[in-house]
């Protein structure tokens, strides 16, 4: 049984919510807005998808280096710039820029991620060695930082992707944005990069930044890894790139499911399905409660808080692709969350301290009205890049951990080696792997 009501669809029952409102779409299927379109077909000369424009963008970029990046990147963001990176003086103009009470604010968001992540490093991989085997932990040299954010700028996520680099030892941050019309980068973007740690900044954008980071350019160093949720181009170049760099995670739109009972006041519902709502035409809002009249207050709080938004239809948008679902029971809504693994997962329900051990998959937990999603967007502390798409049930949120590598140590003593090389060299003769077998018995032999 479904029903539209407002700006808020409200669907009853676990089949029907599995077939609509928790059902999602592929990234290789997502449909290219018409201005977008017409673009591609302006600097290609002809029709292409998604997946094979940020082909031919990336095969560019490794045959022509710099002027690829740039002739894609001024043409996308219809900007105009001379050099790619970003200096000092731009650096320093942005501080006189940018309100003091917002640069305070920037660095206290920074400082509250850097202790978190500063808290997680000590219980991060540590090296060891016993009996001649270990590992050793190192950080990553250079490490490729996407500075998202053109229609909405996101400081925040810069600061919670390069904090915890930082606090792993990165050598080297290097970070990449879309530049504005006149060829600056947005100075909100600049005061977060150097509050966080970036060391050099280049004007990129999109898919040909994920590929100067990925193969280098004259003027954009080779990194090892590439960081930073972006849109469709930048996630689908992150995609045909692994291999040659590696990458984060594939972010899809971000996604909020609200699991509540009609304990919890619609206001606050309505206002943190709309949090996520207002960021992005694709992101996907969720409610999931045990009352149908509950879901009802909720989309009628919806429609009264809509109204007010800056980015109302932007929301609106992102509204028609959640909805609300009525769940049979706080069980069962577990039960449905739990498959839909969401990036953002919160909890408002008299059952609180019950649940959470219930929750299977999920980029976050956010337990109570105190807890609401947007203070782990700013300054709660873990970072808020989280999977997106189902992927939390088998991934995990930005930690300290993504940017370090575990290296295996392999120092045996003569001895161990006189005990464990035979049956080594039992397993490779059964292998058919003659020569694997004789480096092990040249030595046992005394060669």
């Amino acid at each position: 049984m479904t029903s539209r009501t407002r700006a808020l669809r409200i669907v009853v029952g676990a089949e029907a919510a599995r077939a609509s409102v928790l059902a999602r779409a592929s990234l290789q299927a997502a449909d290219l807005p018409d201005a977008v379109r017409t673009t591609l077909r302006e600097v290609f000369g002809e029709d292409l998808d998604a997946p094979s424009a940020v082909r031919r963008i990336i095969e560019d970029v490794r045959a022509t280096g710099d002027e690829a990046v740039a002739r894609y990147t001024q043409r996308f963001d219809r900007s105009a710039f001379d050099t790619s990176e970003v200096t000092r003086a731009e650096i320093d103009a942005a501080f006189r820029a940018v309100d003091p009470d917002l640069v305070e604010a920037i660095t206290f968001m920074a400082d509250r991620v850097r202790r978190y992540h500063e808290t997680q490093q000590r219980h991060a991989p540590r090296g060891f060695t016993e009996h001649g085997l270990g590992q050793i932990v190192r950080p990553m040299q250079r490490a490729g930082i996407y500075m998202a954010g053109t229609d909405a700028v996101l400081p925040s996520s810069i600061i919670h992707t390069v904090v915890p680099a930082r606090v792993a030892g990165v050598e080297e941050i290097v970070g990449v944005s879309a530049a504005r019309a006149d060829g600056t980068i947005h100075p909100l973007k600049l005061v977060a990069a150097e509050v966080a740690g970036v060391q050099r900044i280049f004007r990129a954008s999109g898919a040909q930044a994920v590929a100067a980071l990925a193969f280098g350019t004259a003027s954009i160093p080779r990194v090892d890894k590439i960081f930073g949720p972006g849109g469709l181009f930048v996630t689908l170049a992150k995609q045909q790139l692994y291999g040659t760099v590696g990458i984060d995670a594939l972010f899809g739109p971000t996604e909020t499911l609200v699991l509540a009972d009609d304990s919890a006041a619609p206001d606050l519902c309505a206002a943190d399905l709309l949090a996520q709502a207002e960021h992005d035409v694709l992101a996907t809002p969720v409610l999931i409660t045990t009352s149908l009249a509950h879901a009802e207050e909720v989309a009628a709080a919806v429609d009264e808080q809509l109204a007010t938004l800056e980015r109302a239809s932007t929301a609106a948008q992102a509204l028609a692709r959640g909805g609300a679902v009525v769940a049979s029971s706080l069980d069962e809504a577990v039960e449905l969350a739990n498959e839909f693994a969401p990036e953002h997962f919160c909890l408002l329900t008299r059952e609180n301290e019950r649940l959470v051990p219930l929750v299977r998959n999920a980029g976050g937990i956010f337990v109570g009205e105190s807890s609401p999603e947007v203070l782990g967007d700013y300054v709660a502390g873990p970072s808020h890049v989280m999977p997106t798409g189902g992927s939390a049930r088998f991934a995990s949120p930005l930690s300290v951990n993504d940017f370090l590598r575990v290296i295996s140590l392999v120092d045996v003593s003569p001895s161990e080696f006189r005990h464990i090389g035979p049956y080594a060299a039992t397993l490779a003769r059964a292998e058919g792997l003659t020569g694997h077998a004789r480096a092990i018995e040249m030595r046992l032999e005394g060669r």
